[in-house]
């Protein structure tokens, strides 16, 4: 059976890449496609906007009108358009699938409430390399224990909103949880001055903006006498976007909760 797919943020880099892995998909088809009221893509073709030729799906701005029976939403907004879908998702009982990233605590249980209504994959990076990589890391932060330092370093293109980002924050987290810390207490984000030595157990988080970077993260544990270090680098955005349509083919069969890339690949 040919499972639908609706993307929301279809005008954005990463939806009009969904848009164009969806067509070399035969098990998968778009069935609407959505971006921000106003926009001067609305009633244009997706197909056409995303580079993919006329599909003859017009954009709209009204997912509610837009849901269909027997498909998954695909979302790569911003946080507040984000969980207004999401709302919508949970009334209509429609899974989806959330990319979106930059979501504060507030947000973060708002997304917990709602995914009780309706199958939801919250993952701040949809490229599998990267989930792998998250795996490795809470396996190498358990295996070398304290005695080496964690410093993650995270390069986007020049147009990238929040920082640092948020796969970097889920490698941070990954390590933390392996070695029993509290991120948000550990977690420094840039250095100035005279500082004095490091802390044992800081878990840095450095941002790099420039240019057209899609994505690079490394992650170094830094040992006395020898270092390790973890690196993921995305060449296009066709991983993350393979990476969504797996985990809505996955969705599309679960019951109501809130799940994670970790659990689309058994990780």
């Amino acid at each position: 059976m040919v499972l639908g797919i609706i993307v929301c943020g279809v005008g954005g880099r990463m939806g009009g890449a969904v848009v164009r892995a969806i067509q070399q998909a035969p098990d998968l088809e778009l069935v609407a496609a959505v971006d921000k009221p106003g926009s001067a893509r609305i009633d244009k073709d997706a197909g056409a906007v995303a580079g993919a030729g006329e599909l003859g799906i017009p954009i709209t701005s009204n997912l509610p009108a837009a849901l269909k029976r027997n498909s998954v939403i695909i979302d790569f907004t911003l946080p507040e358009a984000s969980l207004g879908f999401l709302k919508y998702a949970a009334e209509s009982h429609t899974p989806i699938v959330i990319a979106t990233t930059g979501f504060n605590v507030n947000q973060q249980a708002e997304i917990k409430q709602r995914a009780r209504r309706t199958p939801t994959v919250l993952s701040a990076n949809t490229s599998l390399g990267v989930n792998v990589l998250m795996a490795l890391v809470a396996d190498a932060a358990k295996r070398l224990g304290n005695d080496y330092d964690i410093e993650i370093i995270e390069a986007h293109h020049r147009f990238k909103k929040d920082a640092p980002s948020g796969t970097a924050l889920a490698l941070g987290q990954s390590a933390a949880n392996a070695l029993g810390r509290d991120l948000g207490k550990v977690m420094i984000s840039g250095r100035k001055g005279i500082i004095g030595e490091r802390g044992k157990k800081e878990i840095a988080l450095l941002s790099v903006r420039a240019g057209d970077i899609v994505g690079e993260h490394t992650v170094i544990f830094g040992g006395i006498g020898e270092r390790i270090e973890l690196i993921h680098r995305a060449h296009s955005r066709d991983s993350f976007a393979k990476g969504a349509l797996r985990a809505a083919k996955w969705l599309a069969k679960k019951k109501p909760g809130l799940y994670n890339m970790g659990d689309v690949l058994g990780l």
